[in-house]
């Protein structure tokens, strides 16, 4: 039997401090010599689908495929489906929404990554795009330090000012709007872009000494944040170097491997240096890799199989 999880009993079952427990697992694990592959299509009209597969982690007896269509003008703008295969014969465990697994797992993965690379004592942050990705970084990042002021920067002010009073609820700290990119990458210690952008938001000039900026929005070709000038400048990090030139924010931007000075597993392992001065500008520009699904869908079946209560399906019924 298959179990069938929607967004409201994943997130019932999620803990993002499990859940980036398990990333940072996944980045410091060398894991299994399996390319992750990112298949990419134009779809007819203003969608695109994609597939990312397999999601391999040593040590879990499972793997991911997952299929996502991305809608821009559409709410939500992604929708599809992960699929939870047993890594011995291929059985179908489990589908999940994956809109829901891809705002956890980005968002969290990237708190991670963040929390990492910013400064110790950077309390203030600013997001452009106030979508669900940039909701999960704040999530995780207020678990990981202390957060002292909020700038939401949004092309719908509407929104903006939505996801401002929801955070300054929830936070309890003080947070304002603003309507240019660039004004909010002034007031930010951490600056998280995670917009559809197609042409770059902040370039070198736009980066100040010890500031450092996530940028989610380049996961796919002709998607830009940064200028090459603002990665050239910052220490950069991705999470795979290949997809990074291919469809990342390097290969987005005109840039080859040699722009990028380390990936997220290198850094957490000690393998290359990270920050090392206060003063230094840092960058993380991640495109995402289908391990990272599985390392939320794992725990959600292995929650739901044990509660027994989610509905299943037979497939070969």
């Amino acid at each position: 039997m298959t179990l069938l999880l929607n967004r409201s009993r994943i997130t019932e079952l999620l803990d993002p401090d499990t859940v980036m427990t398990g990333l940072r697992a996944g980045f410091l694990a060398a894991g299994p010599d399996v390319r992750p592959l990112r298949i990419r299509t134009d779809l007819p009209g203003p969608g695109t689908a994609t597939a990312l597969l397999p999601g391999v982690i040593d040590g879990i007896p499972a793997y991911t495929v997952k299929v996502n269509a991305k809608f821009p003008d559409a709410t939500p703008a992604l929708r599809g489906l992960v699929c939870l295969h047993d890594l011995a014969d291929g059985e179908l465990l489990a589908v999940l929404d994956s809109a829901t697994v891809t705002a956890w797992r980005t968002g969290l993965a990237a708190a991670v990554a963040t929390h990492e690379l910013a400064a110790d004592d950077a309390g203030s942050v600013s997001v452009v795009g106030a979508g669900a990705q940039a909701r999960m970084v704040l999530r995780g990042l207020a678990r990981l330090r202390e957060l002292t002021g909020l700038t939401v920067c949004d092309t719908d002010p509407a929104r903006a000012v939505a996801f401002a009073a929801e955070h300054e609820r929830l936070l309890g700290i003080p947070v304002e709007t603003v309507a240019d990119p660039r004004h909010a990458a002034a007031r930010g210690d951490i600056v998280v872009l995670a917009t559809w952008s197609r042409s770059p938001l902040l370039d070198a000039t736009d980066l100040r000494p010890g500031m450092h900026v996530t940028t989610l929005g380049a996961d796919e070709p002709g998607k830009v944040e940064l200028a090459a000038d603002a990665l050239r400048r910052a220490l950069t990090v991705v999470d795979d170097l290949e997809l990074a030139v291919a469809m990342g924010a390097l290969g987005n931007s005109g840039l080859g491997a040699d722009a990028a000075d380390a990936s997220l597993g290198q850094v957490l392992r000690g393998e290359r240096a990270g920050r090392e001065r206060n003063d230094q500008i840092t960058v993380y520009a991640p495109v995402g890799l289908p391990w990272q699904d599985l390392a939320l869908a794992w725990p959600v079946y292995r929650a739901a199989h044990g509660a027994g209560s989610c509905p299943q399906v037979d497939f070969l019924a």
